[in-house]
């Protein structure tokens, strides 16, 4: 079911209005001016992963001045995570950057809202509402309903956006628990038109985070609800990307990338299909169209599956088959599976 909010422009993406979402990730290191070109060069590698938007935290002007200069080296549109301190967001806009997101738990006064959204309006920036539930407001840290809480929240400083006139706005509401997180965007999307980032706040490490933003992700995208996303995990910035890609491609039925099957292997292996995946991930997973890729150990199911995708690998005694578009192409040694292998998946 597809989103009926509003539209944001965030750098050259639209955000809600029936979009396909966006998937983000976040920098996990502060910025050094001396590792700019590597962050930018990693960047495109997320882009390449389908990662639309990257978001940085800017804790102080230093941080700020250095996503100004990254912003000119990178075309994904980059988002900077303000708190405390509005007055670093103002900074951040002097510089292309395509979001800010700021924290109504920590920003402080009204006026200063003000301020972030007037220079946001001279720019065309759009600003998010990021609402945490470990950083609530103090008059709604004691409310028993949490996911209420978050809510009001919210809608707080919508309404405060809302009397200047302010529209390019983005919401999330985030709680380290899947039914928080889920009932208080569905509370959210049933009274407004804001389009909405979705994602479980400190989910976990890589297994625990990916299971509870799965579940939460697309019971909410399953709804109509959630326009961009992140899946936040105590891990690498790829793996964040992979699994919101995945989690969007099944909530929408449609799928803009590859799609890897793989045996989970067992005592009839006679193909190493872990470490054959692994090495072929990252590359499989930048081809940005819709091709299945599998990587089967043995002969029990691996020919079927192998033949019914786009391009298959699969282990047979001492020997390994490449299947492509349901035929057999290429017969080799195990030893020489990846440069056969890559050899056919040129071809495609």
């Amino acid at each position: 079911m597809a989103s009926n909010t509003r539209i944001v422009r965030v750098g050259d993406l639209f955000v809600g209005g029936g979009h396909r979402p966006p998937v983000q990730t976040m920098w996990k290191e502060p910025l050094r001016a001396d590792s700019l070109r590597a962050v930018a060069d990693r960047a495109r590698l997320l882009s390449d992963l389908g990662c639309g938007i990257l978001r940085f935290s800017t804790p102080d002007m230093e941080q700020a001045e250095l996503l100004g200069a990254l912003a000119g080296m990178v075309e994904m549109p980059l988002v900077a995570d303000v708190h405390f301190d509005w007055r670093i967001a103002l900074r951040c806009m002097d510089f292309p950057i395509a979001k800010i997101r700021v924290n109504p738990g920590n920003l402080g006064e009204p006026w200063k809202l003000r301020e972030v959204a007037a220079k946001a309006s001279d720019k065309g920036v759009p600003i998010r509402i990021g609402v945490n539930a470990g950083s609530l407001p103090v008059d709604l840290q004691h409310e028993p309903d949490r996911a209420v809480a978050i809510v009001a929240a919210a809608e707080r400083e919508v309404a405060a956006l809302d009397e200047l006139g302010f529209r390019a706005v983005i919401v999330s509401m985030k709680a380290s628990g899947v039914e928080e997180t889920v009932r208080a965007n569905r509370l959210f999307a049933g009274r407004h038109d804001i389009p909405l980032h979705i994602g479980v706040t400190e989910a976990g490490p890589l297994v625990q985070g990916c299971v509870r933003s799965a579940v939460a992700l697309y019971a909410l995208l399953a709804d109509g609800i959630g326009d961009t996303l992140r899946v936040s995990l105590s891990d690498e910035p790829e793996n964040e990307v992979i699994a919101g890609t995945e989690i969007v491609a099944l909530a929408t039925g449609t799928r803009q990338g590859a799609d890897i099957v793989s045996c989970p292997r067992c005592g009839r292996a006679g193909f190493d299909t872990h470490a054959f995946t692994e090495r072929w991930r990252d590359r499989i997973y930048s081809i940005r169209k819709p091709i299945t890729v599998a990587v089967m150990g043995c002969v029990v199911n691996g020919p079927g599956e192998a033949r019914h995708a786009d391009i298959g690998i699969t282990g047979a005694g001492d020997k390994v088959i490449i299947f492509r578009k349901g035929e057999i192409a290429r017969t080799c040694a195990p030893v020489d599976a990846d440069t056969v292998f890559g050899e056919e998946l040129a071809k495609l």
